[in-house]
């Protein structure tokens, strides 16, 4: 039981509260740690996303070879387009055009539903459906593939409740047919995705089942496809379709006129010269804020803020605080130090003789650069168009698993160092989801822990305490008050 200065008419409640301010300095302190530990943690991991985009953008962009075999195609006339798709050799000829591919169609043989029947209409409104005892309906579907031969038949199953908007998107997205409502005509109209035509009694499209049935799509006529036929460099061929891909490069035939159309290509200088200035950019936009968070400043005196304290300040003296609190967390740390220093050696050494120079790539002279790498924009361009393979070949190189780093592309190498500094980085502060026992930051975050459990139970011990003894005091005083009103009254009543 707590007395409350009833004797003594102090504030005990007060005084207390005042007395155990001054235990939980050391509290404070902790727990003041503890927030501090907590930005530097998610500080380190805000580092190794960016570390992480970073080695997945070299990865892409640079190592692959995509970028690098960008082709640009010039072509006599508009009746074909030709674009590059990878190929890593030049291509040119010519091309006649003699036929474009034609898909195969079929329409509804009569009106489906109601006058209101729309795509939005359910199955279950559809004059003519024949359901199962579950409510289930299907539709077969068969068309001719891109080898000119019939598919195989296709099922789609479909509840009463769905609408028939549902049903042409799966049928779009399942089958060999293409398939759209007219809400005018209320008819459905089919195109195979392929052209092509079979024998003159055969179907390239074949539609069966009860809902072909309601969809007044069963035994339709279909008006018959036909194949590309063309030539290139006097070599005749055919396709499904008028878009195709041939020797690393993308073909469309928009005209058939017979006539010969010629076509050349040349690395497309502009796309992979704009691709290596990205990846410049992204690597100087890395580097500048690395460093800028090395060498943040630290303000020693402007320690994390407690929820009294916050309780007692504005919130945007709390975000000014605070800003200055949460400064310099990652300031001099030698992770990042060491991985800037490797970033800057590697991209000043050779490969085979030659240095990013060679190409118009160098590092800025002005020491609060850091290092961020300038483009001689004529240099590179005129490198690309003489070589873009070479040029690739710098950036990329693989020279084996046992290889010293010199004998790397420079973009592997960054990307080796890059990885190597996430793995450090993870062993301090982890990952998302990672439980904190299996990395340095999350340890020291544990003893915290357990440190501030430990002292709340002595400060709830030192407050039980204290109130003991103010209460005991208070019970003494109030003892000392009776005998004293006792003695008064016997005084008073001897007289």
């Amino acid at each position: 039981m707590r007395i409350s200065g009833l004797a003594t008419g102090m504030d005990t409640e007060q005084i207390i509260k005042d007395m155990m301010k001054a235990h939980r300095l050391p509290m404070e302190k902790i727990t003041q740690k503890k927030q501090y530990l907590e930005w530097q943690l998610d500080d380190y991991r805000a580092v190794n996303r960016q570390l992480f985009d970073f080695s997945q953008n070299t990865f892409n962009n640079m190592i692959l070879s995509t970028n690098f075999q960008a082709k640009k195609v010039n072509v006599s006339s508009s009746d074909v387009t030709i674009k590059g798709a990878g190929s890593t050799s030049d291509f040119a000829g010519t091309i006649k055009v003699t036929q474009l591919a034609r898909s195969s169609t079929a329409k509804s043989s009569a009106p489906i539903g109601k006058e209101n029947f729309t795509v939005n209409s359910k199955l279950e409104d559809l004059e003519g459906s024949k359901f199962t005892a579950d409510g289930k309906i299907n539709i077969e579907i068969s068309a001719i593939d891109e080898n000119g031969k019939m598919s195989e038949v296709k099922q789609l199953t479909f509840d009463k409740s769905d609408t028939l908007q549902t049903v042409l998107n799966k049928i779009n997205k399942e089958s060999g047919v293409n398939a759209f409502f007219d809400p005018k005509t209320r008819m459905i109209a089919v195109t195979s995705k392929h052209g092509g035509a079979l024998g003159q009694d055969e179907k390239e499209i074949e539609m069966s089942g009860d809902l072909a049935e309601a969809l007044n799509l069963k035994d339709v006529d279909v008006v018959k496809g036909q194949q590309a036929e063309f030539s290139i460099n006097g070599l005749t061929m055919t396709r499904s379709t008028n878009n195709f891909k041939l020797n690393g490069f993308e073909f469309t035939l928009n005209e058939a006129n017979s006539k010969d159309i010629s076509f050349s290509s040349t690395a497309d200088t502009d796309k992979i010269f704009d691709s290596i200035v990205k990846y410049v950019d992204e690597y100087n936009k890395l580097i500048e804020d690395l460093n800028k968070q090395i060498r943040e400043p630290k303000y020693r005196s402007f320690q994390p803020l407690s929820a009294e304290q916050k309780n007692e300040m504005k919130e945007k003296e709390i975000e000014l605080w605070e800003e200055k609190a949460k400064s310099g967390t990652l300031r001099n740390d030698a992770e990042i130090t060491s991985m800037l220093s490797k970033m800057r050696t590697a991209l000043m050494g050779a490969l085979d003789g030659q240095t990013l120079k060679d190409i118009g790539i160098t590092t800025s002279s002005n020491y609060m650069d850091n290092g961020k790498l300038i483009i001689n924009e004529e240099t590179l361009k005129k490198a690309i168009a003489e070589d873009p393979g070479k040029v690739h070949e710098m950036f990329s190189k693989d020279g084996g698993k046992d290889a010293k780093m010199e004998e790397h592309g420079f973009a592997r190498r960054l990307r080796m160092i890059v990885d190597d500094t996430q793995k450090s980085i993870a062993k301090r502060a982890g990952k998302v989801g990672d439980v904190n026992d299996t990395f340095t930051l999350g340890k020291n975050l544990n003893d915290m822990n357990k440190q501030i459990e430990r002292f709340e139970d002595r400060l709830r011990m030192t407050e039980d305490r204290l109130w003991k003894q103010f209460t005991a005091m208070e019970r003494a005083i109030q003892r000392a008050n009776m005998q004293s009103a006792s003695l008064m009254n016997a005084f008073g009543g001897g007289m």
